[in-house]
């Protein structure tokens, strides 16, 4: 008995023990708070340790680096509570009761962008439709209702910094140079025409758009004025979902289609986008008056009519395996390509003083077809002691394909010798691309690296074909043929530093960039070097404020360098009075770029923002006319040196609990000179843009919109063209919540056409254009979701962006 009794005590013993041992143990907890959209760590988020029962204990705001810690927590079982404005709150259950594993590391925690619909009387849930960053703005698309019976051009309309001219032509901050990108990367179907692509887009597809206003040095330095991310990107966790959107435009337009599919399962996950349109276009009408001064005076007169039908089909994809918690493999896929006719009718009348010295009648049939396709390779190698550490590999190829034919007929001749003619261009371009980017934190200070190199070619294969009268047939010009073959190859660096405070922000760097150029003219036994390299500085400075607003400002050096299309020497001679050409010998222009914006977001939002811009050797289009032929023969030159003075707002304000408004635009004044034919031409003017736009929620489900944009003139060294003003009404409904959605839009309603009117001159001739679109149209849409979703899809945080190519540049 005493011995069952001793053992007794020494159990005892040795369980009290234990459990003193157990209780003194202290546990620590952390991780990382990030966007579950776009990846990016969070600071100044609210994170609180409470008991299981529901009791506060601690609370921390997340760093610079989006990291948070809680130290010498007691042993049990508790929860973490993430809070933050414009995002879901998030609640994670953690167990400390495990005596061997004194560390809990959460990893990354994402959290989702608010999207919960509340009833109607609640307006202060809703999401917010623009988010400020140091060096971008974001809207949100899928916040306005009128995403849901427009496309993506449409709807840019809309986006702080974005406007669209009479052209259907996106312009940033005023200007065209620019770069576009699907989901933070460069896209094929964004090369060539993106306007054609943005309208085929139902905007119910696309998540938001952002524009980087001032990029750091971890972009390439091409992009005279910023980048364009469209966002495609959905919330997914295991399981899929999707959006199908249907739609139909009239009398000028088509039937469209369009759609996003997001799957995930374990460590696997997709994303995909695509979609296609029928856009046909009726007859319109445009006329061109053009009058040379000098010896002897000549008056150009010239009518035209002209049609068109177009079709455009686009699909992307996205797709990650994450192997473990530190590597993770992704990849993209995108392909895209568009069929185009269309047929012109011309009469051209020239004469001088008294006579007649030329006139002919002209049709042209045109054919156009391209395709394009790129895919990228990432891995991304994280660290244990640091998750938001990381390391990344990455490859692209991409490659596009541009066929144009032209064939010309000419009748009721008049002094006008040419034969009939046909053209043919075969161009196209191919790159790949290697990148290497590191990401290293200390405490408050995130440092940022990478090498990358392109290689790239450039291809024209052009052909001029001459009706010979003896043999019936069109016979080459050796004269007016050639092959083109351009070889550019660009290797850069890049380092930036971003240090967080508790109000303050600095994200500064700079890139070097090494290019060289070697273009040959096949045919013509002829060759172009050149040799050329840019250092890039970016500065970005943002102040928070307590009433919840911010101070922006940024400084950075931004390269223009020629595309494909500038560089072509193929000489369009559509018009025989009208030759257009690119320029092989051009070279890259700098842009230096000054910016103050200023942020406040309480009941509603206003976005304020300031920019001084100067050019040298811009790159500009120049027209010279020849007095011996008659033909005007437009090119481009390094011609240019510009300063502009740009502003721009927004302002979103909710008036009552059923109605919003929004207001959008900018204004600016612009100075250009440079020399056209050796004369120097200057011009100069003022530029601007508003947009306004208000919704009104009624009952049952309904909701109608109006907007109204005015668009001023565009300012060119040699020219400028008219303002004009459009509008828009639309209504939609939820037919079923959540699912089915139908809208219906009536754009422009008041008038049928719009006349694009532009005046150029030059050293020794004026001219005038005026050309006609359809302007009035309806459009139908009904746009199906399905699936329930909560995370999103895990990707490389980093991967290749190649911004280094522009499409031109204008003030």
């Amino acid at each position: 008995m005493k011995t069952c009794i001793l053992h007794l005590l020494i159990c005892c013993l040795t369980l009290g023990g234990y459990a003193q041992s157990s209780s003194s143990i202290n546990y620590d907890v952390k991780g990382l708070i990030a966007d579950s959209v776009t990846h990016k760590p969070l600071d100044f988020v609210t994170v609180g340790l409470k008991t299981d029962k529901n009791t506060p204990l601690k609370s921390a705001l997340t760093k610079s680096d989006g990291s948070f810690s809680f130290s010498d927590i007691k042993q049990g079982k508790y929860l973490i509570t993430i809070v933050s404005a414009g995002y879901q709150p998030k609640i994670i259950t953690v167990d400390l009761t495990d005596s061997t594993k004194k560390l809990k590391d959460l990893g990354i925690i994402n959290i989702v962008t608010r999207t919960n619909k509340l009833k109607e009387v609640v307006v202060t849930a809703e999401k917010p439709l623009i988010k400020q960053e140091v060096d971008r703005i974001t809207y949100d698309l899928q916040a306005d209702p009128e995403s849901k019976s427009s496309n993506v051009l449409e709807m840019m309309r809309k986006v702080p910094l974005l406007s669209v001219d009479g052209d259907d032509n996106i312009l940033l901050k005023g200007n065209s140079g620019y770069k576009i990108f699907i989901n933070g990367k460069p896209s094929s179907m964004m090369e060539r025409n993106p306007k054609d692509i943005l309208k085929s887009m139902p905007a119910s597809s696309i998540q938001s758009i952002e524009v980087i206003t001032n990029p750091p040095s971890k972009y390439d330095a091409e992009g005279l004025v910023g980048i364009i991310n469209i966002v495609t990107n959905k919330k997914v966790d295991n399981g899929y979902n999707g959006s199908i959107n249907i739609n139909q435009r009239f009398p000028a337009g088509g039937p469209g289609t369009g759609g996003s599919f997001t799957y995930k399962q374990g460590k696997f996950g997709l994303s995909s986008f695509g979609g296609g349109s029928i856009s046909n276009s009726p007859v319109t009408e445009s006329n061109s008056f053009r009058t040379t001064t000098g010896q002897s005076s000549t008056n150009l007169a010239q009518f035209s009519t002209r049609e068109s039908d177009r079709k455009t089909g686009y699909f992307g994809t996205e797709v990650s395996y994450e192997i473990d918690s530190l590597n993770l493999i992704s990849g993209q896929f995108n392909i895209n390509g568009n069929q185009s006719e269309g047929l012109n009718q011309q009469s051209s009348l020239l004469k001088d003083q008294s006579d007649i010295l030329q006139a002919y009648n002209l049709g042209s049939n045109n054919e156009g077809r391209g395709n394009g396709l790129d895919a990228a390779l990432n891995y991304q190698l994280g660290f244990k002691k640091n998750k938001a550490r990381l390391l990344t590999f990455s490859y692209r190829f991409y490659t596009y394909e541009n066929k144009q034919t032209n064939f010309l007929t000419t009748s009721d001749r008049v002094n006008y010798e040419t034969p009939d003619y046909n053209q043919f261009n075969n161009g196209g371009s191919s790159e790949q691309t290697f990148q290497v980017d590191y990401v290293h934190p200390v405490k408050k200070l995130t440092i940022e690296a990478g090498l990358k190199g392109i290689v790239r070619n450039n291809q024209s294969d052009f052909q001029f074909r001459s009706f010979d009268t003896d043999s019936k047939q069109f016979i080459l010009d050796p004269a007016r043929t050639n092959k083109f073959d351009n070889n550019q190859n660009v290797f850069g660096a890049y380092n930036t530093y971003q240090y967080n405070l508790k109000n303050w922000g600095f994200k500064a760097g700079f890139r070097i960039e090494r290019t060289i150029i070697d273009a040959d003219f096949i045919s013509a036994a002829s060759q172009v070097e050149q040799k050329y390299f840019n250092v890039v500085p970016s500065v970005n400075i943002n102040r928070k404020f307590k009433d919840m607003s911010s101070l922006n400002f940024g400084f950075t050096q931004r390269v223009q360098r020629p595309g494909i299309h500038q560089l072509n020497p193929f000489v369009d001679r559509s018009n025989p009075n009208f030759e257009s050409t690119g320029n092989p010998n051009l070279h890259p222009t700098v842009n230096n770029m000054f910016q103050l914006g200023y942020t406040r977001s309480k009941k509603g939002s206003f976005n304020f923002m300031v920019g001084y811009m100067l050019f040298d050797d811009l790159i500009m289009p120049v027209s010279v006319t020849d007095p011996a032929t008659f033909i005007t023969r437009n090119s481009y030159d390094n011609t240019g040196k510009a300063r502009a003075i740009i502003t721009n707002f927004n302002i979103n304000y909710p008036v009552t609990k059923k109605m919003n408004f929004s207001l959008n635009g900018g204004i600016g004044h612009g100075r250009v000179e440079g020399l056209v034919n050796g004369s120097l031409v200057k011009n100069q003017g003022f530029m601007y843009h508003i947009s306004s736009t208000s919704g009104y929620r009624l009952e049952n489900n309904w909701r109608v919109n109006a907007s109204m944009n005015i668009h001023g003139p565009n300012l060119s060294i040699q020219g400028t063209s008219n303002s004009f003003i459009s509008s828009s009404f639309s209504v939609n409904k939820d037919l079923v919540k959540d699912k089915l959605s139908f809208s219906a839009s009536a754009n422009n309603p008041f008038a049928k056409y719009r006349t694009n009117h532009t005046e150029t001159f030059g050293p020794n001739f004026t001219q005038e254009s005026d050309n006609q679109t359809y302007y009035r149209s309806f459009n139908t849409s009904l746009n199906y979701r399905f699936g329930k979703l909560k995370a999103t899809i895990k990707k490389n945080k980093r991967g290749i962006n190649n911004d280094d190519i522009s499409r031109g540049s204008g003030l």
